[in-house]
């Protein structure tokens, strides 16, 4: 297949850039002229790559003909301090105009990459608009699908972890603190709960729902993507602390709870289950995997 991915140069993108290739797919990318591309600098002459701020997004549809299917993994969240206009920007404006362009030229399948905390829930303040953009995004795809323009496959994705994420991502911290040995690390109390997915088992689900998707008649299609098992945030720091060896202090209940804060969440992963897909890394085993990235990078 034909697959344009946005976000290639992220966490999520980087590792489905290789599993797409891999799996025989041909890829074309959208990213920006200034984006580091040191997570896919070695795939970079097995792609065609287009630069979003000086070419029309439409450029990749004449050059390559028909493309399958997009897999959008692009997004901001807003967590540094962006303006409301710049979250629009990339998580509303920018992917619906992706979307209609896709339509035009007769694409089949567009797969967003939603998140968990697109609910009805109030949120933490930094990440209200993240959650906004998101959820008016999945309305569009919805209204497009019923309009029988395109099939749009959204893809509730919950809390993923694994080597060369951003340092800022809580997961990557943790570890990285641990693995420093700092003095100490403050924390909330580590009641909440999140499921925490790791990272090839997210890409080997959206593997699978690239080759089945075309067999389900609904063109709006939702799945949950996590473990399926909520862990405590404090029972993932320990977990951390441990494997590591590290003598960092864990200073649980330094910090209060965020204003609104979600205490639970997990997937139900039923659907995907009933297309043959199922985690393969529990928290510890991925947890392993994890650090050992984390320490040759």
């Amino acid at each position: 297949m034909k697959i344009l991915l946005t976000g290639a140069t992220g966490f999520l993108g980087s590792h489905l850039l290789p599993a797409l290739l891999k799996a025989g797919h041909e890829v074309v990318i959208l990213k920006r002229s200034f984006s580091n591309i040191w997570r896919i600098n070695e795939y970079i002459n097995d792609i065609s790559s287009y630069d979003v701020d000086c070419v029309n997004l439409d450029q990749p549809f004449r050059d390559h003909g028909k493309i399958d299917a997009i897999i959008h993994t692009a997004t901001n969240y807003g967590r540094k301090g962006e303006k409301a206009i710049e979250v629009f920007e990339t998580n509303l404006h920018f992917p619906l105009k992706l979307l209609e362009i896709a339509t035009f030229f007769n694409t089949d399948t567009f797969f967003n990459t939603d998140t968990f905390f697109n609910t009805d829930t109030i949120l933490y303040k930094y990440l209200n608009f993240y959650a906004l953009s998101k959820k008016q995004f999945t309305e569009w795809g919805r209204q497009f699908a019923s309009m029988d323009k395109i099939r749009f496959v959204n893809i509730k994705l919950e809390h993923m972890y694994g080597p060369r994420d951003d340092p800022s991502k809580f997961t990557t911290y943790v570890v990285q603190s641990c693995l420093k040995n700092i003095s100490k690390l403050a924390l909330t109390p580590g009641e909440q709960k999140r499921d925490f997915i790791y990272i090839d088992d997210v890409v080997e689900a959206y593997l699978k729902l690239l080759d089945n998707c075309e067999s389900i008649k609904d063109k709006f299609q939702e799945y949950d993507l996590g473990s399926g098992v909520a862990v405590s945030i404090r029972n993932f720091v320990e977990k951390v602390h441990s494997l590591t060896k590290s003598t960092t202090r864990l200073l649980f209940g330094a910090i209060p709870y965020r204003e609104n804060e979600i205490m639970e969440s997990h997937a139900d992963i039923t659907k995907l289950l009933n297309l043959s897909w199922k985690p393969k890394y529990d928290l510890m085993t991925g947890l392993k995997k994890m650090i050992e990235g984390e320490k040759e990078r």
